[in-house]
C-alpha cells in the first residue's frame, strides 16, 4: 500500500514527539495474505439491502502509484479533523469489516494528500493486526481491514467485535488503541515494550505507521487495552515530561491544533485564555493584521520602519509577496503571543525572577493544595518509592529530585484573628532561601515573599485569591527598612537599628525577662548551658508551682531552639548529648545514695536512717524521674515530626540516620526512668520492711478512745503510725517533685504490693510456728488494716490499696469469722467465699486455726481429691517477683510547650537566670574592636573614616 522508505536520520522526524512502530508489509505480500484470507474479491459483500445487488462485482486491486505526496503534507493530514467519516457497517453484519472492497478504497484521496496526488490514484485498504492480550489471554491477535481514513475509534469497535464483545458505545469507550514500540527477546520470546502511546480516537493508524517509523532494531504493533490501565501507566511512565505544568500542556495542545488546521474545543480555549492571551488564537482578519503592524514594530519589528500618527506604517511597493508577508507577520505574532501573559486569578502562582536555562517558564501555577519543586531523575537512577509527586521540574545541577514543598493557604479559612498563610519547607539537604535567609525547616510563605531554590532559581510568590481589588499591597519583607534621620538619637544609637542606648537597655531587659517560653543561644555556648541546667535539681527545693520540672522545661527549650534555628542534623546530636548527660548525673546520684546506706559504711556502726534522711536522699532521684518523663515526652513530639518528614520525602538516608540517633537517645531516657523508679521504690520498701510487722502485733484498742484514721498521724494508734508515716512521706515527695500522676499511682501500687506480700508471708510464718491463728488476734489485725485503708482512702489512694491488699484482707476476714460459724463451713463454701486464697494457702490457714483446746479441724475442711495435689505442691507464700510492670504514660503531662509563663509558676525565674548567664557569656566572648591605624587627615574624607563598633551593654 505505502512504499517502504526510511528516513531515520531526518531532523523532521526528531522534532515530532510521537512514538514509532511497525511497518506494514509490502503491497505484494499483503495482497497475498488477503487472497489467502478471503477466497475471492467477489465473496466479500455487504449485508445491507442497498448494496446486495453489487455483491458479485469484481474489484480490481491496482498497485499504488510511484508518485507519493510530500512528507509535510501527509504529516499535517494526521491531525486533520474532517467532517466526513467512513460509512458505518450494517447492524446485521457478522463483522463490521465485511464491506465491499470498493467501499473500502479511499473515495477522496485529495483530502489526505493535500490535492497534489492525481485524482485517479486511489489508496488501497490494509490489514492491521490488533493484539488483545487484555481481552483474551489465549488469542494472539485479530486482523482488521482498514483504510487510510479509518480512525482508531472505528478500529477499536471492529476489534472488539472480532474478540466477541458487543461494540456498544459504552463498551468501546472502555478500551483504547495503543501504538506499542518494542522488540522480541523477553523470556520465551515474549514481547518487550519500550514505549507505549495511546492513539487518539480521531487519529488514523494506517497513516501513523506509514509516516512514523521505529528506530533500528525495534518494531511496532497495535494493541487494544483498557483505558484506565493505559492512563495509569502514562501518569508515571515519563519522568522528564511529567513535570510540564498544565498551562504549558494546554498551550502546546492549542498550537498543535492550530498548526494542523483543527479548531480547539471551546472549554480548552477558555482555559488557555484565562492563563495566556495569545493573538494567534483570535480571529485575525486582514484588517486586524494591518492594524497590528504598529504593535509588531514596537514589540520586535525592524528599526527604521516609518510610522505615522494617522494609521499603520505604509509598506513600500514591491517589497515581498503576499505569502512572504503572511509568514513574516505570523512569526511576529507568535513572538508577541509569547510575551503577552496574564497571571491566573483563582490560583496561587510563582513568578520566575531568575532561571537556569532558556526553557524555563515565566509563571508556575499551583493547581493542587501542595506543590513540589524537584528535578527529573537521571536515566539509570531508580526513582524513590513513596513521598510526594513532583509538580514542577527544574533542570539545574543543585536541584534535588524532591527539593521544596509549598502548601497553599486554605481559601475558605480566612478569619480576622488568624488569616490563612501558605507554608514552605525544604526537603532534607536542599538549599532553599526565604527572603534571602537560609531556610532549614517549615516557615510561613506570604504573598510577595522571595523563594530561592539552589543557586540559580528565584521566584516571587503571589496569591491573588486573598487580595481585594484596590486594597493596598503590604510592604515586602525583603525590602530594607528606612534608616533614621541623622541626629542626636541616630548618632548615639546603633547604626543598624536606630535605637538610643536607653531604648536598647529597655529592649534588653524585656528580652531577658520575657514570659515567652524561648531560650536563644549560640552553638559555642551549648555545653556550658546544658551543664548548668543539669545542676538545677541540686538547688531545687519544694518550691511553688512547676519549679521542680525546670530542668526538663529548659532542656526542652534547648531542643526546640536547635530544631528551629540550627541545621536539621543538629537536633539528633543534641538530643543524644542531653540523654547521656542526664544519665551520667543520675548515675552519680545513685552511687552517692548507696554509699550513705548503713550497710555500706564499714567504719561506723550500722544505724537505721530516719524517714527524713531517706526522703532527702530520694529527692534527687524522684526529681530526675519526673524530669526524665517530661523530657521524653517533649523529645517524642519532635521525633514524630521527623517521622512525618520521612513519610513525606520518601526514603532518605539522612532522615533515617537521624531517626536512629533519636531512638537511641530515647532509649537512654527510658533506662533513666526505669533506674530512678526502681531505686526510689527500693529505698521506700526498705523503710517499710521494718515498720510493717507492727500491724500484725500491735493492739489498736490499747489507747484511750476509739481508734480512728485521722489525717493527723498523732491521733492514730502507735502500731499503725510508722507505716502511715512512710506512705505520707512518699506522697509528699511525689507531689513536691511534680511526678506524673500515672507514675504516682504505679509507685504506690508497688508499695502496696510489697506491703501486702510482706504482711501475708509474715502471717503465714507466724501461723505455722505457733498458736497465732486465733479469733482475738485476727480482730486486731483486721482493725489495723481498716485504719490503714481508711487513711489511704482519704488521700485518694483507696482504690489502689484495696486492689493490692485483697489477699491480706481475705485472710483477716477468714480468721475473724466466729468459731461456731467457721466450724460448720465446708471446703467448697470457703473456696467460694475467699477466692483470693489459693487451695494451699486456704488449707494452711484452716489446718493451723485454733478452734479450742484439743479440738481438731472438722472433716468438712478437708480438700476434695481433685484439689489435694494443688494443696500438696502449692506455695503458701507470695512471690515478690510478680510485681506489676512499669508502664510509661502517654498523656496527662504537666509541661505544655508554647504557653506563656506566669511569675508564680516557678519556671520563669530559672529561665531568666539562664538568659542572663547566656548574655554574660556572649559579652565575654564578643571580640573587642581593634584600634585603627592612624591616617593622615587628607587620606580619607571625614564621612568615610571607620568607626569603632559599639558593644551593647
Amino acid at each position: 500500500m505505502f512504499p517502504e522508505d526510511r528516513k531515520e536520520g531526518s531532523p523532521r522526524f526528531g522534532k515530532l514527539h510521537f512514538p514509532v512502530g511497525l511497518w506494514i508489509n509490502s503491497p505484494k505480500k499483503r495482497l497475498a495474505k488477503m487472497s489467502r484470507r478471503w477466497p475471492s474479491a467477489g465473496s466479500v459483500r455487504s449485508t445491507s439491502s442497498d448494496t446486495a445487488s453489487r455483491g458479485s462485482e469484481t474489484v480490481e486491486l491496482r498497485p499504488p502509484s510511484k508518485t507519493k505526496p510530500s512528507r509535510h503534507k501527509r504529516l499535517s493530514n494526521l491531525f486533520h479533523r474532517s467532517g466526513a467519516g467512513t460509512g458505518a457497517a450494517s447492524a446485521g453484519g457478522r463483522w463490521a469489516s465485511e464491506k465491499k472492497l470498493a467501499d473500502l478504497v479511499d473515495p477522496v484521496p485529495e483530502v489526505l494528500v493535500g490535492g497534489e496526488q492525481p485524482p485517479g490514484q486511489r489508496q488501497l485498504p490494509g490489514i492491521l493486526k490488533i493484539f488483545g492480550g487484555d481481552i483474551s489471554r489465549g488469542a494472539n491477535y485479530k486482523s482488521v481491514l482498514a483504510t487510510p481514513r479509518s480512525t482508531a475509534r472505528e478500529l477499536v469497535r471492529e476489534a472488539l467485535e472480532r474478540y466477541g464483545l458487543a461494540p456498544e458505545e459504552g463498551t468501546s469507550g472502555e478500551y483504547v488503541l495503543c501504538d506499542v514500540v518494542g522488540r522480541p527477546g523477553g523470556p520465551g520470546g515474549a514481547w518487550q515494550v519500550e514505549h507505549l502511546r495511546p492513539v487518539g480516537d480521531a487519529e488514523r493508524p494506517l497513516v501513523l505507521q506509514d509516516v512514523w517509523k521505529p528506530k533500528t532494531g525495534c518494531s511496532r504493533r497495535f494493541e487494544i487495552r483498557r483505558r484506565q490501565e493505559v492512563e495509569r501507566i502514562c501518569e508515571g511512565e515519563d519522568a522528564e515530561t511529567a513535570g510540564i505544568n498544565a498551562q504549558a500542556r494546554r498551550l502546546q495542545k492549542s498550537r498543535s491544533r492550530a498548526a494542523s488546521g483543527g479548531p480547539a474545543p471551546a472549554k480548552e480555549r477558555a482555559d488557555n485564555l484565562s492563563l495566556r492571551r495569545s493573538i494567534s488564537d483570535m480571529n485575525l482578519s486582514t484588517k486586524r493584521r494591518r492594524e497590528r503592524k504598529t504593535v509588531l514594530s514596537v514589540a520586535g519589528g525592524e528599526a527604521g520602519t516609518p510610522t505615522t500618527d494617522e494609521g499603520p506604517p505604509e509598506t513600500p511597493p514591491g517589497e515581498g509577496a503576499a505569502g512572504e508577508e503572511e509568514v513574516g507577520e505570523g512569526a511576529g505574532l507568535e513572538q508577541l503571543s509569547q510575551c503577552l501573559i496574564q497571571p491566573p486569578q483563582q490560583h496561587p502562582y510563582f513568578l520566575l525572577l531568575q532561571g537556569y536555562g532558556k526553557q524555563d517558564f515565566v509563571i508556575y501555577v499551583m493547581t493542587r493544595p501542595q506543590h513540589v519543586f524537584g528535578r527529573p531523575e537521571r536515566r539509570g537512577v531508580p526513582e524513590k518509592t513513596g513521598g510526594c509527586l513532583v509538580d514542577t521540574f527544574l533542570n539545574a545541577p543543585d536541584i534535588l529530585p524532591r527539593h521544596c514543598l509549598v502548601r497553599a493557604a486554605e481559601a475558605g479559612a480566612d478569619t480576622a484573628a488568624s488569616p490563612p498563610t501558605a507554608t514552605v519547607r525544604p526537603f532534607r539537604g536542599a538549599p532553599v532561601t526565604h527572603n534571602g535567609a537560609p531556610l532549614l525547616r517549615q516557615a510561613p510563605l506570604n504573598p510577595g515573599d522571595l523563594l530561592g531554590l539552589g543557586q540559580h532559581f528565584l521566584f516571587l510568590y503571589k496569591d491573588p485569591r486573598g487580595t481585594a481589588e484596590g486594597s493596598p499591597t503590604p510592604r515586602p519583607p525583603w525590602l530594607p527598612h528606612a534608616w533614621p534621620s541623622p541626629g542626636l538619637v541616630g548618632a548615639l544609637g546603633c547604626p543598624g537599628c536606630g535605637r538610643s542606648p536607653q531604648e536598647r537597655q529597655e529592649a534588653l531587659r524585656s528580652c531577658l525577662e520575657s514570659p515567652r517560653p524561648e531560650l536563644r543561644y549560640r552553638p559555642q555556648e551549648e555545653e556550658v548551658l546544658l551543664r548548668e541546667i543539669v545542676r538545677l535539681p541540686e538547688g531545687c527545693g519544694t518550691g511553688a508551682g512547676m519549679g521542680a520540672l525546670a530542668p526538663a522545661f529548659l532542656l526542652g527549650l534547648c531542643l526546640e531552639h536547635a530544631a528551629r534555628a540550627f541545621p536539621p542534623e543538629r537536633f539528633p546530636a543534641l538530643l543524644s548529648r542531653v540523654a547521656l548527660l542526664v544519665k551520667e548525673t543520675v548515675w552519680e546520684k545513685i552511687k552517692e545514695i548507696g554509699d550513705r546506706q548503713p550497710e555500706n559504711q564499714q567504719d561506723a556502726a550500722p544505724v537505721s536512717l530516719s524517714m527524713e534522711a531517706v526522703v532527702a536522699d530520694l529527692r534527687p532521684l524522684m526529681l530526675w524521674l519526673a524530669n526524665a518523663m517530661e523530657l521524653l515526652n517533649l523529645a517524642q513530639g519532635r521525633v514524630l515530626e521527623l517521622e512525618k518528614e520521612l513519610e513525606l520525602e520518601g526514603p532518605c538516608q539522612e532522615l533515617t540516620g537521624d531517626l536512629e540517633t533519636c531512638d537511641e537517645a530515647m532509649g537512654v531516657l527510658d533506662e533513666v526512668i526505669m533506674s530512678t523508679f526502681q531505686q526510689s521504690v527500693y529505698y521506700l520498701t526498705k523503710t517499710l520492711y521494718s515498720a510493717l510487722p507492727a500491724l500484725l502485733e500491735s493492739n489498736p484498742f490499747s489507747g484511750t478512745g476509739e481508734p480512728s484514721a485521722a489525717q493527723d498521724l498523732g491521733s492514730v494508734p502507735e502500731g499503725v503510725r510508722p507505716t502511715l508515716a512512710v506512705y505520707q512521706a512518699a506522697l509528699e515527695l511525689t507531689r513536691d517533685c511534680q511526678l506524673h500522676p500515672d507514675l504516682v499511682s504505679q509507685t504506690f501500687g508497688y508499695l502496696f504490693f510489697f506491703s501486702n506480700a510482706s504482711l501475708f508471708n509474715t502471717l503465714m510464718e507466724k501461723g505455722s510456728a505457733g498458736p497465732f491463728f486465733q479469733w482475738w488476734r485476727a480482730v486486731r489485725i483486721r482493725t489495723n488494716l481498716d485504719l490503714v485503708l481508711d487513711w489511704l482512702t482519704g488521700l485518694g489512694l483507696g482504690d489502689i490499696a484495696g486492689e493490692f491488699f485483697r489477699k491480706l484482707s481475705a485472710t483477716a476476714n477468714l480468721l475473724c469469722t466466729p468459731r461456731s460459724c467457721l466450724s460448720k463451713a465446708t471446703w467448697a463454701r470457703l473456696r467460694a467465699e475467699y477466692p483470693a486464697l489459693s487451695p494451699a494457702q486456704l488449707h494452711h490457714v484452716l489446718s493451723h486455726y485454733q478452734l479450742g483446746l484439743g479440738r481438731p479441724p472438722p472433716p468438712a475442711w478437708s480438700p476434695p481429691p481433685e484439689e489435694r495435689e494443688q494443696v500438696a505442691s502449692g506455695d503458701i507464700f507470695e512471690s515478690f517477683s510478680e510485681h506489676p510492670p512499669l508502664l510509661l504514660p502517654s498523656q496527662g503531662f504537666r509541661l505544655r510547650p508554647g504557653e506563656p509563663l506566669a511569675e508564680e509558676g516557678g519556671l520563669l525565674r530559672p529561665l531568666c537566670r539562664l538568659r542572663r548567664l547566656l548574655w554574660d557569656l556572649e559579652q565575654e566572648r564578643e571580640p573587642e574592636p581593634k584600634p585603627e591605624p592612624e591616617r593622615e587627615p587628607s587620606s580619607l574624607p571625614a564621612n568615610q573614616r571607620p568607626r569603632a563598633r559599639q558593644v551593647t551593654p
